[in-house]
């Protein structure tokens, strides 16, 4: 059946600032406390969103989650109008605030996993949304994101919405970052590959940083979502590439088609892994491409700095693939050697486009943390909710509504300013309006 993969993209926030809360994410440690641009930050998020569009492929968008998060506030004792619950809580714990202030959620690969129906076996869509449990303050996501999902897909003969994994200990899911697909065509079945850190019943490896996604986790997702055993393979990111910053395997590997484009450290057993995907794709008649980049060619260091493998890799209509990529890619002299042998050698990838994405790199996030793949057919685009598919129109109405609503710089001293939570909440009002999502915000329901 013919189908679209469609990239929702999360719209950056209006608190988007460096917190540096995401230990083992070495571009948010190192930019802790500076100043961020939250407008320019929205606007370069648009203007890949409309790049994507001029491009041919099909683009959606995904609205901010609404911060600082006063419900959490309240569930922590604090008590009042919301002003009065911001100001009590930034004077007492203002580490706190800044939590509940992040504009994490616009880092889309992590809000959910998605089976397409080509994969099913009730042949409908299927989404989990990731617990995040590693991470405080995108513990408090799945909620909101649960809703945004359930109010977009809305058909329940087209589409199906779990619970989150349960949580504890180490137990973590961290959605579509740890996961890719192999098909021939999107629309066609395919190998779901579950990229997990560790166990959540063994010790832990002894590195640096933690491994957020745990085996069980994507063990349960597989299950939820109805896959064929034969079908889906699970295999453990190195120790290396963690400790080296590669938090989610999307920083160290990607997957487009019948193409998987990794480092030769991403995996604890690389030729096993190849194996198990190889085996998988025969059993549907599908020849998968590893395009490996060796430790001697692009450092791992290299990689993880650069975001190189944290692309995106799409598929254009004339049957090549285009990366798209962090201008911070093109200025390593080293990876930009690479991308364009690559692009000259004997393979699918044959177009590459840099842009600029530096307010969401020096929080580390790059193209592919900006996105969810969604693959979608006719009938199944057909029933979505709201008015989230983008094209060169939409994009003009948000970037004007940015300007509208955006500051141009924000310090960390003014998370908690109550004329920043009334502004934020001002501007995501408009936005249930431009995307007709409705009263989509619990602030819209309670005032």
């Amino acid at each position: 059946m013919m189908a679209d993969e469609i990239n929702f993209d999360g719209l950056v926030g209006p608190t988007h600032n460096y917190g540096g809360l995401s230990t083992g994410n070495l571009a948010s440690m190192q930019n802790v406390g500076g100043v961020s641009n939250p407008r320019a930050a929205a606007l370069q998020g648009i203007a890949k969103m409309r790049m994507m569009v001029r491009l041919g492929l099909r683009q959606g968008v995904l609205p901010p989650h609404d911060r600082v998060h006063i419900p959490t506030l309240r569930r922590f004792g604090f008590t009042g109008t919301d002003r009065a619950i911001l100001q009590q809580a930034w004077r007492q714990t203002p580490r706190l605030v800044t939590n509940l202030a992040s504009a994490s959620a616009m880092w889309t690969a992590n809000a959910a996993t998605v089976s397409p129906g080509a994969d099913t076996a009730d042949r409908r869509v299927h989404f989990t949304p990731a617990s995040l449990a590693a991470k405080f303050h995108r513990a408090i996501e799945p909620q909101f994101t649960g809703r945004v999902l359930k109010c977009m897909f809305r058909e329940p003969n087209h589409f199906v919405h779990h619970d989150p994994v349960p949580v504890g200990g180490r137990m973590g899911d961290e959605g579509a970052a740890n996961h890719g697909r192999l098909a021939a065509r999107h629309g066609q079945p395919g190998v779901q590959i579950f990229v997990y850190g560790q166990s959540a019943f063994t010790q832990g490896q002894g590195g640096q940083f933690d491994a957020r996604q745990s085996l069980e986790a994507s063990q349960a997702i597989a299950r939820q979502h109805q896959l064929d055993p034969q079908r889906v393979v699970f295999v453990q990111q190195s120790r290396q590439a963690v400790d080296a910053g590669a938090f989610h395997n999307d920083v160290v590997a990607v997957t487009n088609g019948g193409v998987l484009l990794f480092h030769e450290q991403a995996f604890e057993d690389p030729e096993g892994a190849i194996d198990q995907i190889t085996a998988a794709c025969e059993r549907i008649g599908v020849g998968p491409q590893f395009l490996k980049v060796s430790q001697n060619v692009v450092s791992l260091a290299d990689a993880v700095k650069s975001y190189l493998f944290n692309s995106q890799l799409l598929s254009m209509d004339d049957g090549s693939m285009t990366l798209v990529l962090p201008v911070d890619a093109s200025e390593n002299a080293t990876v930009k050697g690479w991308v364009d042998e690559c692009l000259a050698a004997d393979n699918p990838v044959r177009d590459a486009h840099y842009l600029d994405l530096k307010q969401s790199m020096r929080n580390g996030g790059g193209p592919a943390c900006l996105r969810l793949r969604v693959v979608l057919d006719g009938d199944q685009q057909g029933s979505m909710g709201g008015n989230c598919l983008v094209d060169e129109a939409l994009c003009d109405r948000l970037s004007a509504w940015v300007e509208r609503h955006y500051r141009e710089q924000l310090s960390p001293e003014e998370l908690g300013d109550p004329k920043l939570l009334e502004e934020s909440r001002a501007a995501l009002d408009e936005l249930t309006q431009i995307l007709n999502l409705g009263a989509l915000y619990e602030f819209q329901r309670t005032t």
